[in-house]
């Protein structure tokens, strides 16, 4: 029996060693390690990725969306209008900037529920925040439509989504801008943390680039009051070896998912559901079951490690008692966090390594259904 680790960052690294060393090496001999050359040229090619206008590097992902929110002057006594399903930083950005996220329950993609969102509008919401989770965007069409209407600002969280597609336009280019982390195990990964703010809005961009660093255009120069949130060189330079990888890795994953839908297909396994205008990037492959823990304990019984994103749900968490409220009242949300469970996925996992997760799942599965 072969172990198969839900995600090998290190393969990733031992893929393009030679590159990502001489971009260390040149960066170390350089002397220069904040806001140089190497951010500045990221920051270009990342937005040209993007189809975007600019590109501004931070410090982390959960930084990217805060800083986004600062800059459209949303805070306190704001509302921001979140997906109920979703990893707790989209809430905690939120936060920080003051104002109030405002819970909507997922569609069967399980990302935010289009339909319900108008009903969460209120005199005090200013912003829409869909999160692309899993790597597949949410309905940005019908999102900006929304927005549009109510004059509200319209953001991507976009940390799971690096090169994922909305009827053929990227993430990061189909909002008002877009929050995006490079944590190591995401699909566009740095070795540290790190993350970047797309937008096409140039004054938005202007006001994050001071923002980022202490409020200053101009050393000892601060003209708001401003945070330390800054890409750094090394980072930089590494995640450019690696941008230019990302397309071909992204359509290894896509592989995978292909594999794993048409074999698990006929399984009593809920799939992920792509819509037609949809082409993900396959970050996490989720499915859900009833069945969960059974499945969990045969794959980890042979060596194949899984894991659920997420366990709890932001509204459930103690950070946020205030929303103790809403117990109950999410039962979509609810029945998810119950149920989903990830697979192993990523552009190295090797193909005798997809079958055995593959075997595993039908054996598992058909055991429960003749119990």
């Amino acid at each position: 029996m072969v172990a198969v680790p839900f995600l090998d960052v290190r393969a990733g690294y031992l893929e393009l060693q030679q590159e990502l060393d001489d971009a260390y090496q040149r960066v170390m001999s350089s002397g220069w390690y904040i806001l140089g050359q190497e951010v500045k040229k990221f920051e270009q090619e990342f937005a040209e990725f993007c189809g975007a206008g600019y590109c501004i590097g931070v410090g982390n992902g959960l930084e990217a969306l805060h800083l986004i929110l600062r800059g459209f002057g949303i805070g306190p006594g704001d509302e921001v209008i979140v997906p109920a399903n979703t990893y707790i930083a989209s809430w905690l950005a939120v936060s920080y900037a003051g104002a109030k996220p405002v819970p909507v329950e997922p569609d069967e993609t399980h990302n935010i529920n289009v339909a319900e969102v108008v009903a969460a509008i209120t005199p005090n919401t200013k912003a829409i925040m869909a999160v692309h989770l899993y790597g597949q965007v949410a309905d940005m069409d019908a999102l900006r439509i929304i927005a549009k209407d109510h004059g509200l600002k319209l953001i991507e969280d976009a940390a799971q989504a690096h090169g994922a597609r909305y009827k053929g336009k990227r993430a990061g280019a189909l909002g008002d801008a877009a929050g995006f982390s490079f944590y190591p195990g995401k699909n566009l990964g740095a070795y540290g943390d790190a993350g970047a703010i797309v937008t096409d809005d140039a004054e938005l961009a202007a006001k994050i680039q001071q923002l980022r660093n202490y409020g200053s255009e101009v050393k000892y120069h601060n003209k708001i009051k401003g945070f330390n949130s800054r890409l750094d060189e090394l980072q930089a330079a590494l995640l450019r070896v690696k941008l230019r990888k990302l397309d071909v890795w992204n359509e290894r994953r896509k592989a995978i998912a292909k594999q794993y839908i048409a074999s698990l297909q006929k399984l009593p396994l809920s799939l992920p559901a792509v819509p037609a205008w949809s082409d993900p990037v396959w970050h996490l492959f989720v499915v859900c079951s009833p069945q969960r823990q059974h499945l969990q304990k045969a794959l980890s019984a042979h060596g194949i490690e899984t894991l659920i994103h997420y366990p709890y749900a932001p509204h459930e968490q103690t950070a946020y008692t205030e929303f103790s409220h809403f117990l109950g009242a999410l039962p979509v949300t609810e029945r998810l966090r119950n149920e989903v469970l990830s697979l192993p996925m990523g552009p190295h996992l090797p193909a005798a390594a997809v079958n055995q997760v593959i075997s595993v799942c039908q054996m598992a599965l058909q055991e429960c259904s003749t119990a």
